[in-house]
């Protein structure tokens, strides 16, 4: 029975924060719970294994990743439906700062976006984001530079339009 409680235990601790992570990543919040959701699944299936990692949330949010990332081009497609549901079913939309966010986020290479948000949303440190990518730092440290140069060029290019057309 420990081993379903420590599986529950992790469970309830880091699925919300994961999917949030996912969310962001992805930009589609029921492709971001479909990856955790299905990376719980594969980390029961090896709960002897995941339990004994250094550290069990970074393995479950590096599958969940690497889940969402491959199907990629599927979430843009939902996400795209998904945006049009929502104004149909009269649910707020984000402010537009959250928009433009998200925006700069998705045009970014995956990898440039995978180590902003675990840096600056999740706020992990460069060599724990290293650590989860299983990149080097010094690869991590240059998706992170490379990524919000292109966000900041982006973001200061969507004021400049929303200054000229406003």
């Amino acid at each position: 029975m420990r081993d379903a409680e420590e599986f529950d235990a992790l469970y309830a601790a880091c699925s919300r924060r994961i999917v949030g992570h996912l969310y962001l990543v992805t930009g589609n919040l029921s492709e971001a719970e479909d990856a955790v959701a299905e990376a719980f699944a594969r980390a029961w299936q090896r709960w002897n294994t995941v339990r004994e990692a250094d550290s069990p949330e970074a393995w479950v949010r590096r599958v969940a990743t690497r889940i969402a990332v491959s199907s990629w081009r599927k979430t843009l497609n939902r996400m795209r439906a998904h945006q049009r549901a929502a104004v149909d079913q009269g649910v707020p939309p984000l402010n537009e700062d959250h928009v433009a966010l998200l925006q700069a986020l998705q045009r970014l290479d995956v990898n440039e976006r995978v180590a902003v948000v675990l840096h600056h949303l999740n706020d992990l440190s460069v060599a724990d984001v290293a650590a989860e990518m299983q990149r080097p730092v010094g690869t991590v440290k240059s998706y992170l530079s490379r990524g919000r140069r292109a966000m900041a060029g982006m973001l200061t290019e969507e004021r400049r339009e929303e200054a000229s057309h406003g």
